[in-house]
């Protein structure tokens, strides 16, 4: 394909609603090139010459990847065979395309930086300088992310619950067997489902539906335990579900913050008529954080991890939250231009 072919092909991407396209015209991506630049900075000591290729681009190549949900091969293959990826990374037809082994070991310096909390943040000082996020309204809620499900005994599940590995895992022919095995996960029930892996606790800003702040725990964390870390002095009137009530709760929040956390009946004491009016009438409020976990079920393709130990559950529990902010705000300079 020549070059007149390419752009032609292009334009037609671009009158077909190229998504990507929509994204890289409303993101400013240099805002994340100093995070990125410090965590390789001390890789690139004693090393002659530059990368072979930026940061930046390489960051962009797992969002591609998150918001596809493929694999590093799948990145590999599918950057060199669609022009629309190779658009959204400033690529074109005949230059270099990183290979798996290339996005795995940027990955992996990431993971090993605790870096993508800092590029969140990034992203959400650009929103707050620009007034998106109004914090008249704050909604807090978790939900379970899925990992890839441990075939372990129940002796050694009880081994892991207390920090130990088991014996059985110790033994150097079992050295692969391990690298395998998750012992940060956890499994919970909750309403009869069993789920394997972790909770990614979330803060959402009520007008803008933008996560605010996050939190990754593993499964067995209960969704309160996280709140109080959570919230901040910017948060006027908080929205919560009943597994958020409760004095002990109550007592930690701020003065400052208006409590709409849903009421919570007992067996010994059901709520009253008004105070389910009352939820309902939250309700109408706190739902709205169910579209945030919805966009990210539907539009990102699950809310799973296939990684193994927390930190790295971290790292991509944290992109797509960070994903997640990243078309929200696309999506709200569709329907209101101002927003940017």
């Amino acid at each position: 394909m020549g070059l007149f072919d390419e752009s032609n092909h292009l334009k037609k991407l671009s009158s077909l609603g190229d998504p990507l396209e929509k994204l890289n015209s409303v993101i400013d991506w240099r805002m994340f090139e100093g995070a990125l630049n410090k965590v390789f900075a001390k890789e690139q000591k004693g090393v002659g010459g530059r990368p072979p290729y930026s940061y930046l681009l390489m960051f962009k190549v797992l969002i591609l990847q998150r918001l596809f949900n493929i694999s590093d091969d799948q990145a590999e293959y599918q950057i060199n065979d669609r022009e629309s990826f190779m658009r959204f990374l400033g690529l074109s037809l005949g230059d270099r395309v990183p290979d798996a082994k290339t996005i795995w070991l940027f990955r992996d310096t990431l993971v090993k930086a605790n870096v993508m909390e800092d590029l969140f943040k990034l992203f959400n000082l650009q929103l707050e300088q620009q007034g998106i996020i109004s914090h008249k309204g704050t909604i807090v809620d978790a939900t379970f992310v899925e990992a890839p499900r441990q075939r372990n005994t129940r002796e050694e599940n009880r081994q892991i619950k207390e920090g130990k590995t088991p014996e059985e895992w110790d033994r150097p022919e079992n050295v692969s067997k391990i690298r395998q095995k998750d012992t940060d996960a956890r499994w919970m029930t909750k309403n009869k489902e069993r789920h394997f892996g972790y909770k990614d606790h979330v803060k959402v800003d009520a007008d803008s539906k933008l996560i605010t702040a996050y939190s990754v725990t593993d499964a067995s964390i209960h969704d309160s335990q996280e709140l109080i870390e959570l919230i901040d002095e910017k948060d006027q009137v908080l929205y919560a579900d009943s597994a958020y009530s409760g004095n002990p709760i109550a007592d930690k929040l701020p003065k400052e913050i208006k409590n709409q956390i849903h009421e919570k009946g007992y067996c010994n004491r059901p709520i009253s008529e008004e105070q389910k009016a009352e939820n309902k009438r939250k309700s109408r409020i706190r739902a709205r954080i169910e579209h945030v976990f919805g966009y990210m079920t539907g539009s990102l393709h699950g809310i799973t991890v296939r990684s193994i130990g927390i930190a790295r559950a971290k790292f991509n529990i944290g992109l797509t939250n960070l994903i997640y902010n990243l078309c929200r705000y696309e999506i709200l300079n569709r329907v209101m231009p101002s927003a940017g």
